[in-house]
This record gives structure tokens, sequence and C-alpha cells, in this order.
């Protein structure tokens, strides 16, 4: 995993923020003009060997905070945990509701609610690697507490209970059933409401998490979504697989980009309209903002309406008469509606161009 180097921190400790069973570090990070009330919140986990800070920076969730105006819990993991500063995402005591490093992030989530007087039912959660691993975590065994989630090049919830089958999932060995899979997470909590939804992110060249575990944690959470077996499908301009699966109230329940040729890592875009985050170990320049678009998929980020259509005829970008903050009306938007008259002529013309299937 990746050694990160950035300027001094901008994230603020948080000693006291109650039950740390866990054993981890709080650190939260507001916009520079102060959240505003009701605002979103975020929890960022970061991967092996990184630091909150470094993670946060360098994948872009400070700048994208500070220029939309949500918060972001940024939990750390110790040393005395694991030595690589991995989260504990295979270890039974840590992964379990009510103790250990889930209880420790649930805990956090609690005080900023409170502390940043931000929206309960605005609260997100994304991770890297150990960090997507943990974040299945958080979702499984504290459903209540997120209203989506996204997973980075992770894991499922409930795959491994020691190093040696943690190791053999990162490989892709996930010999359950999807049913089987589901019921993991059905059993890490007594929750039966709905289910937040999932966004998993993987490069087909991952060699660290192999993209089969990836399409592991798509399994699993189709299952407990109870999602229709159809996927929408769409190949964005810069080369992604998308997919959307469905609930069977039309209600988005987990979505896939798959993006050829990327290694293990956030992907990122540093330089064009909309770019955040930048290059670092396993933070990779594929042309692609993943925090952006989550951020996006969230309702917690805009397109810059600056922007005009330009030549690619897959971008489908908001025009300058339109107003700031106008949602991106692009081949992702409408893959994610399962039904929109309007757009079917231009679906029609995408598909003519080999942009959508």
């Amino acid at each position: 995993m990746a050694k990160n180097h950035t300027s001094p921190s901008r994230l603020r400790a948080v000693q006291d923020f109650g039950a740390n069973p866990g054993n981890l570090r709080m650190k939260t990070y507001t916009p520079s003009g102060g959240a505003p009330e009701r605002c979103g919140l975020v929890v960022v986990l970061h991967g092996c060997t990184q630091t909150a800070a470094g993670y946060a920076e360098t994948a872009g969730w400070l700048d994208l905070a500070d220029r939309f105006g949500f918060a972001l819990i940024c939990p750390e993991q110790n040393r005395e945990n694991n030595a690589n500063l991995c989260f504990n995402w295979f270890e039974p005591g840590d992964i379990a509701r009510g103790q250990g490093e889930a209880a420790s992030i649930a805990a956090m989530v609690d005080f900023a609610v409170v502390e940043f007087a931000a929206a309960p039912e605005r609260v997100y959660v994304t991770g890297l690697s150990a960090g997507g691993a943990m974040t299945s975590v958080m979702l499984a065994t504290y459903p209540e507490l997120f209203a989506g989630g996204a997973v980075i090049a992770g894991l499922p919830y409930g795959v491994a209970s020691n190093l040696q089958q943690a190791f053999n999932a990162m490989g892709g060995a996930a010999p359950l059933t999807d049913e089987a899979l589901g019921d993991r997470v059905r059993a890490a909590s007594a929750y039966t409401g709905p289910r937040p939804p999932v966004s998993v992110w993987h490069g087909d060249g991952d060699a660290t998490v192999r993209p089969a575990a990836g399409d592991a944690v798509l399994r699993q959470w189709r299952n407990v979504h109870g999602a229709l077996p159809t996927a929408r499908q769409a190949r964005t301009p810069d080369g992604r697989i998308f997919q959307a699966w469905f609930s069977p109230e039309g209600a988005l329940a987990v979505e896939r980009h798959f993006i050829p040729r990327m290694a293990h890592g956030t992907p990122v875009k540093t330089a064009g309209p909309d770019s955040y985050g930048r290059v670092a170990p396993y933070i990779l320049d594929v042309g692609v903002s993943s925090s952006f678009e989550i951020a996006m998929g969230w309702g917690l980020a805009t397109l810059d309406a600056r922007r005009s259509l330009g030549d690619d005829p897959g971008s489908l970008r908001p025009s300058s008469h339109e107003p700031t903050g106008r949602r991106r009306p692009d081949v992702l938007v409408r893959a994610r509606q399962r039904d929109n008259p309007a757009l079917r002529v231009i679906e029609e013309a995408l598909r003519k161009a080999g942009l959508m299937k």
C-alpha cells in the first residue's frame, strides 16, 4: 500500500469523541468558512500504510469539502493495532456491531453529527483497499447511520476471519454463493430498514485486490438489496464500464465502475474540468475523478455549469446558459435513472455511437 507525501495536515484531531474500543484516532475536516448547518458528512477511510490526512488530501476529499461545503471524518489506524496501518477488516473483534474498530467509527459519526450540526440522513462512507473493506464493514454493521457507501478496490463483508483468509479473499477467492454473502450482512445487525446504495470501484489491472473481490462486493450487496438481475449498462467516454442495478421498487441499489488497465488504487483526475486530487502512491491519475463522482452521486457535489457541450458526444455537458449547480445530465446520471423517457432520443444516439449498450 501507499506512503503519502503531503503538506502539513489540514485535519483537526478530536481526542474525546466517545467510546473507542478500536483504539482509532479521530480526525475531522470542515470547509475553511465552516460547515453549513445540516451539511453532509463523509467518512473517509485510508488504506494500508497511509495516513488519514494523506489519503483525504491526495484523493481530493479536502478540496471537495471546501468547494461544496460538507464535513469529513477521517479515522486513522494506530500502529499498535496493525503494523501496516491497515484497518482490521478481517478481525472478528473489529468488525462486529458494538465492538472494536467498527464501534469506534460509529462513535465518531455520532459525535460529528452533533458537533457539526450535520444532517443525519446525509452521512456517507468510502474507503480504499483495507479502507474499502472497512467501508463494507460499516455498511453491514451500522446500516442505519449511512445514506450510501463507496468501496474502492475493496472486499465484501465477512469473507475473512484471520490473516490467511484475508489474503485468500484479496486474491479473489470467494467460494460463497450470493445468498451466503448476503447472509453475512443480514446477520451483522438487527436492522430491517432500507439499505444504503453501494458504489463499487475497481481496476481490471489490480493485482493486490483482484477484480474478483470487487465482483464479490457487487454480488453481496445486490443480494442484500434484492436487486433486479438485469443491470443498466453504459460505456463512458473515458473507457469505463458502468453498470447499475435497481431494487424492485426502482431505487438505485448497487453500481459498478470497472476501469480498464487501472492497477490498485483510487482513480483521480488531475487536470481539466472537475479535477480533484493529485498523484501519489496508490492514487492513480487515470482521467477519472472518483471522489468527485462519488460525491456527486450522493448529491454533495454538482457539475461545473460553465462547461459546455464539447466534441465528445458521450459527455453531454450542460451549456453555459444553465444555472450553476445543475446536476450532471451525462451518461452516468442517465444510467442511474431506471426510466426517463425524455432521454431516450439521446440514449439512442449514444448507442449508435457505440458509447452505450
